[in-house]
């Protein structure tokens, strides 16, 4: 699970970073299968989270467990840096949102490299929320982009509406994946929706963060 390194939500003066239902409900999901969780960060160590998440209309059951879960918060502490990461001994890859990713994963060329070499290898790439950001620049091995003729969903740009944010983002990613030649298609604000195109999957909001962690495990034979 890669997270962001970055804090800084434009030039709003507010902070953001990873949204914490999107890293915590797919956590458990992952962790009720059996599977072993690495979680990465462009700079490492403590990412930064986005404080609107916990708020308490924000912070859900999964949210107040992570944050009660020393094991998870032990981990969260040490992310490891994501040049480290070697793509062959993983079985997937996910990305949380919240704001952060679109400022440092978006051209992270360790970060594409990892979901290149995942995609090459048929092996699950998933991200939810702002997270398909992060899918704006990764090709497949005949230089197309992976999203193209896919289907996909994120943060849809009437949601990003509906916050205030259209003018604060470098771009919207709803129309980044269209742009990028993705089959985009999402539910009403806030409700959740999933899609999974062969080895892609994508999930709308924090809503859509378990079902995209099930597709995930379905996605690697798990389930």
């Amino acid at each position: 699970m890669v997270l962001t390194s970055h804090d800084r939500l434009g030039d709003t003066g507010r902070k953001t970073g990873y949204w914490l239902e999107e890293l915590a409900a797919p956590w458990y999901v992952f962790r009720a299968a059996g599977a072993e969780i690495v979680l990465a960060s462009p700079s490492g160590g403590q990412p930064p989270l986005d404080p609107e998440s916990v708020t308490p209309a924000n912070c859900l059951e999964a949210s107040r467990r992570f944050q009660r879960d020393a094991d998870a918060q032990r981990r969260l502490a040490e992310t490891a840096p994501l040049a480290g990461i070697d793509p062959a001994t993983f079985d997937a890859v996910f990305y949380p949102g919240g704001h952060g990713p679109m400022w440092d994963l978006v051209d992270n060329r360790d970060s594409i490299g990892l979901i290149e070499a995942l995609w090459a290898a048929g092996k699950p790439v998933a991200a939810i929320c702002h997270g398909p950001a992060v899918l704006a620049n990764a090709r497949d091995s005949r230089g197309d982009y992976i999203v193209r003729g896919r289907a996909v969903t994120s943060f849809s740009n009437a949601e990003e509406a509906s916050i205030g944010l259209t003018d604060a983002v470098p771009f919207l990613v709803e129309d980044m994946l269209v742009g990028r030649g993705g089959i985009y298609s999402s539910a009403p604000n806030f409700e959740a929706h999933t899609c999974r195109d062969g080895a892609l999957v994508t999930g709308q909001n924090p809503a859509s963060a378990p079902a995209a962690a099930e597709l995930v495990l379905e996605a690697i034979g798990t389930r």
